[in-house]
């Protein structure tokens, strides 16, 4: 090929040419005319490498007094004890027992979501968007009426029901889809028998049933409902691994199992027997839908799964609530409690209609049914600030006054309505580069108002799972900030950063390279490293890409995946885009573990990723993404960036590293690049072959 591209730099058969300036040509040269021309002149003297620069290490702040850290601890820890033993003597003694298993739960969820390993974020959002299924505890106790429901309140719950079975079954259908991808890196799978897990699920129940029917034993309902909210617990935690995450998922789906089982046990005596048929149709019916729509997703779709599920569990929380508020209105001036379910009832509509709009509105702009843009309304903190102190001041009249069912649905229904409002307002107003924060918010939104209807039933499942996700949602929302050094309040009102000052000039030229200086690049490499984005996934180019390592990898080049935190349109959402084509886990890395390997990489390939390898987050003190965490793709000797066009990415923000020296742009469709660089690694590799045959 080579001695090919030689002649044809000569010339053709009727122009042909020697340019003995040319050093290639020269020192090629033995005789030219009967002239001997060997041995060639010495080639000049090339400069000495310039050293390289070593940037000053800047001068550390002052550490900050070990004493007043110490005290400033204190005060806080003092401040919440005197804050515990207000709450202590102001609600009954039953609520303090609710009190302990929320804060106990929040404090479980936390350390068990920490331990979730990243690359399985994605599945620990799905399989909590399951769990938050168990919303359906709620709809499912209030109940009634026989073969259909007679009263609002029954109509209402009753559709909860089918909504949480959709959520159920979907999200369990879909984070099994998703880890059933992971390969390990030998290609061999371990026989795990998941289904094995039918029988502790099976055992349990016939036992709860039986002590609660046959023998009496009420105290069975809360170690029945502890029981599948530890379940529920473990499987969370069978998320650190992706070994034990499959068993994770089928943990879950006991917890659920267990927790529906007891509820319809509790429900027996209590409702016509037809009643049963009711809920089983709504069941299955809301299952099966679920189903089918976890069935027919594509892996870039799985963000707005999400959020669509999301806005399923908000739109429940709020049916709940106001159908215990119609069941149960007329008993809160008696019980000791009243006021705190009318509270949980109230906070329970606003979280859950937040939740639902925020979620509708974020599916909508993943799914491109809306524009990606941020919503820049006139005085939009305002009216924010404005919708919040409505909200506030219906809270003060519908806890102040007696409870009345009309009035009372009134001001509940008002309040909804603007959450409504303030969870579209809130979402359409952040741009599309904030939807994986968005993501993780709406999913801490749905467990927080899971907790509000456990306080408002009395109950403890609720109230774990409920912390368990929303604490869940929080840890990630802090992980995707603290990825784009950016805080939640400039998240949810401020969108993206803004410059601070003049940025720097971008200087130089982009080089645009064609297919055939990219596959030289990449089989004279050593070691690649490869750094998939949001690109990749919308141009569904993980397959060639597989294919392209597979190759690399058996001709000995070293191949290596870099993923960013916030790659993707939520967390982890590469991971699954990468095993869904097979591509070995063991060979796919987070920025922390890989950021140091670059300088010695010979290639970084960036296919369709942009803010996350822009050099201008530590380089330019003045960038709306100054201070971002990023994948420093180039210190690589040569750096490859695919991509549609020069074009900024999300963030709005010009990329330096385009323009670098030893950066190469492919420009144009990834998954069309990507196979043509498969196919052309193939047929390099193959005539090398022929020639050393």
């Amino acid at each position: 090929n080579n001695v090919t591209k030689f002649l044809l730099a000569m010339g053709t058969t009727t122009d042909f040419g020697i340019d003995l300036d040319d050093v290639v040509f020269r020192h090629s040269m033995v005789t030219l005319d009967g002239e001997l021309m060997w041995p060639p002149p010495p080639l000049p003297e090339q400069p000495k490498p310039q050293p390289k620069k070593v940037k000053a290490v800047e001068q550390q702040e002052e550490p900050a007094d070990p004493f007043w850290t110490q005290a400033s601890n204190v005060a806080l820890t003092t401040g919440g004890l005197i804050a515990l033993a207000g709450v202590g003597v102001s609600v009954p003694a039953s609520w303090v027992g609710n009190m302990t298993v929320f804060s106990l739960s929040t404090l479980v969820g936390y350390q068990v979501v920490l331990a979730v390993s990243p690359a399985l974020h994605t599945p620990l959002m799905s399989v909590t968007n399951a769990i938050s299924g168990s919303v359906i505890v709620g709809g499912l106790l209030l109940t009634g009426g026989g073969i259909y429901p007679t009263k609002p309140s029954q109509i209402l719950a009753i559709g909860s029901v089918l909504m949480a079975s959709i959520n159920i079954a979907g999200g369990f259908h879909v984070t099994g889809r998703m880890l059933d991808m992971f390969k390990k890196g030998d290609g061999t799978e371990v026989p795990q028998y998941n289904y094995l897990w039918a029988v502790p699920a099976l055992v349990w129940s016939g036992l709860y049933v039986t002590a609660r029917l046959l023998g009496g034993y009420k105290g069975m309902d809360s170690l029945s409902y502890l029981t599948g909210s530890m379940f529920c617990i473990f499987s969370i935690a069978g998320l650190s691994t992706q070994e034990s995450s499959r068993l994770g998922n089928s943990l879950g789906k006991v917890g659920i199992f267990i927790g529906v089982v007891t509820t319809l046990t509790q429900l027996y005596g209590k409702v016509d027997p037809w009643t049963y048929a009711q809920i089983a149709i709504a069941i299955f019916g809301g299952g099966a839908v679920g189903l089918t729509i976890a069935e027919r997703v594509e892996v870039t779709g799985l963000p707005q799964l999400v959020a669509g599920f999301h806005s399923v569990v908000g739109l429940a929380a709020v049916v709940v609530s106001f159908a215990q508020y119609i069941n149960e209105v007329n008993m809160f001036v008696h019980s000791p409690i009243g006021n705190i379910q009318r509270v949980a009832i109230f906070l329970g509509s606003v979280i859950g209609g937040v939740t639902f709009t925020g979620s509708l509105v974020a599916f909508m702009k993943l799914n491109g049914n809306w524009k990606s843009d941020a919503l820049q309304l006139p005085c939009r903190d305002f009216i924010n600030i404005l919708g919040g102190a409505a909200v506030v001041g219906l809270f003060g009249t519908y806890m102040y006054f007696p409870p009345s069912l009309n009035v009372g649905l009134v001001e509940l229904s008002v309040a909804t309505a603007i959450s409504f409002f303030e969870g579209w307002h809130l979402t359409d107003s952040i741009g599309g580069a904030d939807m994986p924060v968005v993501i993780t918010v709406l999913n801490s939104y749905s467990g927080w108002a899971l907790v509000a209807e456990g306080f408002m039933l009395q109950n403890n499942m609720l109230l774990i799972v409920g912390s368990l996700i929303g604490s869940s949602g929080a840890i990630l929302t802090w992980i995707m900030c603290k990825a784009m050094n950016r805080s939640i309040i400039s998240v949810i009102f401020g969108g993206l950063g803004t410059a601070k000052g003049p940025q720097m000039a971008i200087e130089g030229e982009a080089t645009v390279v064609d297919l055939d200086d990219v596959v030289q690049e990449l089989i004279s490499a050593k070691k690649v490293i490869i750094v998939p984005g949001y690109g990749l996934a919308v141009a569904q180019g993980q397959y060639p890409v597989a294919e392209m390592v597979a190759r690399l990898r058996a001709h000995k080049v070293e191949v290596a995946f870099a993923i960013h935190p916030v790659a993707g349109r939520m967390p982890g959402q590469l991971n699954v885009l990468l095993a869904e084509a097979n591509i070995p886990y063991d060979i796919v890395f987070e920025m922390d573990e890989i950021n140091d390997q670059f300088e010695g990489a010979d290639v970084a390939l960036v296919i369709g990723a942009n803010d996350t390898v822009n050099c201008a987050a530590e380089d330019d003190p003045n960038s709306p993404i100054a201070g971002m965490p990023v994948l420093k793709v180039w210190l690589a000797q040569k750096c490859i960036v695919l991509k549609r066009s020069l074009a900024t990415g999300y963030a709005g923000v010009e990329n330096p590293v385009f323009y670098k020296p030893n950066t190469n742009m492919l420009l144009g469709d990834a998954k069309k690049n990507c196979t043509a660089l498969s196919e052309k690694i193939h047929a390099a590799y193959h005539d090398d072959m022929e020639k050393l045959h």
